[in-house]
């Protein structure tokens, strides 16, 4: 159906006519989706998670721990739907469905008897009107940074966007508000008054009371290592099998959906301790010994490789912190980073950016493809190395696979080779439309393989 109507679109009505009735077009499609599915959210507790990152891993700690707590929950986000236990990869590219594929999946939930559902969020399902008629009962704002600009014109309507769903679930009576009071952005995000509010934080002192939040989570005496993440929430002893201080900061956002729905903090621990991460955000593909792959253990690939989905400069840059504060890397082994940009036009300011942080933190350094569309993967390229000091140390290998390639064999004993930009996604977008297929974590399986044979 919908694909019907975005045919409609491109050939049959004019752009500036298309243009005009563009707010009422993208609002009948989503009233036309509830509909013909039953305004299946209504039937459930809709809980929406938005910010510009950590949002997956938020939606995915959410549903685990409600699960755990034997309410069935269901949930949308970039890399995976889930349906209680039954878990799928998300195979679309999109952060948020369709209104015809998000209204059909909200209702696959509903008739399963989910009494929850999470849904990731964006700013460009909001633009084009994808919440309307999703009854959301909770909103979770995880953090803001500029991106996706040149969608929205500037920083001010990107943040303009994303506040209105804390908006919508101001109209609800009920309305449950969950916020990272340590973003510079969250003053604006807590205007919309609701029921009750929920917000978390490091820092050791947070008036409440002057910001209007019924109930403050405080986390503090992060512990990072290897392989787990332990920290204290409100005198509460937690610990996640996966690292990174941002993890920390979505499990209390995970934390207070839970708090707010009196799930125990009993329950609540336990599910955080046996939570898995969503594929390829912060993933250890390989270390000596440890893997949960089609890998053979093998005294040549004595080191680490890791991927991730970060591909603006603040995830870049926590990434790669992370691996130095878990110490993961050890004394004299080397930090190798592969990296690439989106093309397509957009965001091109952050290219520079990006190439000045991996200078920063990284000893050898691939620039590479990422998702090039309709732009000269050459150029991306350039642009990123456009931010560095001194070339030094640099390999730039527009074939990813290529690139992978070259990482992992410059790799020695007790070396990190971190993959960034891709993560778990299932596709590459080139130049016409096309996608190719792409699974990172698969590639590298092949070639530490073949490394061994050879």
């Amino acid at each position: 159906m919908e694909n019907f109507l975005r045919f409609i679109e491109k050939y049959l009505i004019p752009k500036r006519l298309y243009r005009l009735i563009q707010p009422i077009y993208h609002f009948s499609l989503a009233y036309l989706a509830a509909f013909f599915y039953g305004f299946p959210s209504e039937k459930m507790t809709v809980i929406g998670v938005i910010g510009t990152k950590g949002k997956t891993t938020t939606c995915n700690l959410i549903a685990q721990i409600f699960n755990s707590a034997e309410f069935k929950t269901g949930m949308a986000t970039t890399v995976n739907f889930r349906i209680g236990n039954k878990e799928w990869k998300n195979e679309t590219k999109q952060t948020m469905l369709g209104r015809f594929q998000l209204q059909k999946l909200l209702y696959q939930m509903q008739k399963e008897e989910c009494k929850y559902a999470v849904v990731e969020t964006s700013s460009e399902g909001i633009l084009q009107y994808r919440h309307k008629f999703i009854d959301y009962d909770a909103a979770v704002f995880t953090n803001l940074s500029p991106e996706h600009i040149e969608r929205h014109g500037n920083f001010e309507n990107y943040r303009a966007a994303k506040i209105k769903l804390f908006e919508k679930v101001a109209h609800k009576k009920t309305g449950i508000g969950i916020y990272n009071l340590d973003d510079e952005n969250v003053e604006f995000f807590l205007e919309p008054k609701l029921w009750q509010k929920y917000g978390y934080t490091t820092k050791s002192k947070v008036n409440g009371e002057k910001l209007k939040i019924n109930n403050i989570l405080k986390i503090s005496k992060i512990k990072l290592s290897a392989n787990k993440t332990e920290f204290t929430a409100n005198k509460e002893k937690f610990e996640l099998p996966f690292i990174g201080k941002f993890n920390v900061y979505n499990a209390a956002a995970a934390i207070c959906a839970a708090w707010s729905q009196n799930i125990s903090k009993e329950k609540i621990r336990k599910a955080l301790k046996e939570a898995k991460a969503p594929n390829g955000r912060m993933e250890i593909i390989y270390a000596k010994a440890l893997t949960n792959r089609h890998i053979r253990i093998d005294k040549k690939n004595d080191f680490t490789i890791i991927i991730d989905y970060a591909h603006e400069p603040a995830s870049l840059e926590a990434v790669y912190k992370t691996i130095n504060e878990a110490q993961i890397a050890k004394r004299k082994s080397k930090l190798i980073c592969l990296l690439g940009a989106q093309g397509g036009g957009r965001d091109k300011w952050k290219r520079p950016q990006m190439g000045k942080i991996a200078e920063k933190y990284c000893d050898k350094i691939i620039l590479t493809n990422e998702d090039p569309y309709d732009e000269n993967p050459l150029d991306i390229i350039n642009n990123i190395e456009s931010g560095f000091s001194r070339i030094q140390n640099l390999y730039k290998i527009i074939d990813r696979l290529e690139a992978i390639k070259k990482a992992i064999y410059l790799a020695k004993k007790g070396d990190v080779v971190i993959l960034t930009g891709k993560g778990g996604e299932s596709w590459m977008c080139v130049e016409n439309n096309q996608k190719i297929p792409w699974d990172e974590g698969k590639i590298i399986e092949e070639i530490l393989n073949q490394r061994i044979t050879n």
